[in-house]
């Protein structure tokens, strides 16, 4: 059975490693075509940025890897010899937050490289080291906190029940949708600063979006997210009346009114189609996949790594293989996702009027150009790792005339990837 577990998370870091390769061969070959929906120059340095973030993502499948062989080789026995004097539900859950905080702090040069190398070069970081740090410490002292009492509370279900995993499941899948709820006020409370929308003018019309689609939230808010990042974007988070509709200062700056009406227009349509609910269907689905298969393993498994049918080796087994779900699952979230966001533009183009269909497609040229978003993929790429249709379908969708893409890029051969 051990064979079979490692077998099936070394085919998922082939597929992702493959996945990558092609993206970069791809993108490689199609940054020196013909520019599309860019200027000649913003397609090279959009191409370049995206073969940057994929080689960074190869490394990380392969320390990722090594990392998985680490903990079921002896890894999760070592956290053991350290704590196994204490008492089961403080051994639990040390051992297990032990295993996150080691997999966080391993984590951390991938995300330094990524914030302060390749956001710094291609002009998208605006974080401060020490700013990056707090905010990195902050992270690390809620996840120890909130992860400690829901440890706790599958240890207690573990032990207590013997259909565990069904009530595991019902666990998790309530602190999920507890999080949707509470996000927004704990990112306000520890990261962003939010202050309401100053443009009276602005905020009406927004009012008059979100009254057409019954959306009910306590506010339209601006978050100060130019202090760390120059990207552009928006969020509506939260439920009830408790929902927050709030714009980055970043998107504020670079969109027209019309502009930014359509992108809400667009964010309401999710609203409107009960989007947010299926998504998160969808992950109560994977997470009740991954629950009934973790709950029946044969005991021979644990066996073979050398350990009792504990806790804390339950739980530590299940977020190493998570993401092999999550890849697993990924093309179906991404048809669902990308049907959805279809659906979505078509509402915000209404929601704006005679031109809304032109204000929605005017704002997607130019989250492309500001995120410096590279506008092609590999289908196979596509496949795996899109949550949103590939902007030139959209634009085409919305009736703006890009012109077929290259597809030269397909059969060239595939630049060196490292």
């Amino acid at each position: 059975m051990l064979s079979i577990i490692v077998g099936i998370y070394t085919l998922y870091i082939f597929i992702s490693i493959y996945t990558s390769v092609m993206q970069i061969g791809y993108v490689n070959n199609a940054k020196r075509n013909t520019a599309v929906l860019l200027t000649q120059g913003e397609f090279l340095t959009a191409g370049n940025y995206s073969v940057a973030k994929e080689k960074l993502a190869l490394v990380h499948y392969l320390v990722d890897f090594v990392l998985f062989l680490f903990w079921i080789d002896g890894g999760i026995k070592f956290l053991y010899a350290q704590f196994y004097t204490l008492e089961p539900v403080y051994m639990n859950i040390m051992i297990v937050m032990s295993f996150v905080l080691i997999s966080s702090i391993l984590s951390l040069p991938f995300a330094y490289y990524e914030k302060f190398v390749l956001d710094a070069k291609y002009g998208f970081n605006k974080s401060s080291l020490a700013q990056w740090m707090k905010d990195t410490l902050i992270s690390f002292v809620m996840t120890l906190v909130f992860g400690s009492f829901v440890v706790w509370g599958i240890y207690e279900i573990i032990t207590t029940f013997t259909l565990w995993w069904l009530w595991s499941f019902v666990f998790i899948f309530s602190v999920v949708i507890a999080i949707n709820m509470l996000y927004p006020a704990f990112r306000a409370m520890f990261f962003d600063k939010l202050t309401p929308l100053e443009d009276a003018t602005l905020d009406s019309e927004i009012q008059r979006l979100m009254d057409k689609t019954g959306f009910v939230s306590s506010g339209v808010f601006v978050c100060d997210a130019s202090k760390r990042d120059a990207r552009l974007n928006a969020y509506f988070g939260g439920f009830g009346k408790a929902k927050r509709v709030v714009l980055f200062d970043t998107l504020l700056e670079k969109l027209t009114t019309k502009e930014l009406l359509a992108v809400l227009g667009h964010e309401l349509g999710h609203f409107a189609h009960g989007d947010i609910y299926k998504n998160i269907a969808l992950v109560g689905g994977m997470l009740f996949v991954m629950f009934a298969l973790f709950g029946n393993l044969p005991e021979s498994l644990y066996m073979e790594l050398g350990l009792s049918q504990e806790p804390y080796v339950i739980m530590i087994l299940l977020m190493l293989f998570m993401p092999v779900l999550g890849f697993i699952m990924m093309p179906i979230m991404g048809i669902v996702s990308r049907h959805n966001e279809y659906a979505a533009d078509r509402m915000g183009s209404e929601l704006g009027g005679e031109a809304g269909g032109i204000e929605l497609a005017n704002a997607l040229q130019k989250l492309v150009t500001e995120n410096k978003s590279f506008p092609l993929s590999h289908p196979i790429y596509i496949f795996f790792h899109y949550t949103h249709p590939p902007v030139l379908e959209r634009l085409k969708e919305l009736g703006v005339a890009v012109g077929e893409s290259d597809k030269s890029a397909l059969e060239g051969k595939c630049e060196a990837v490292l």
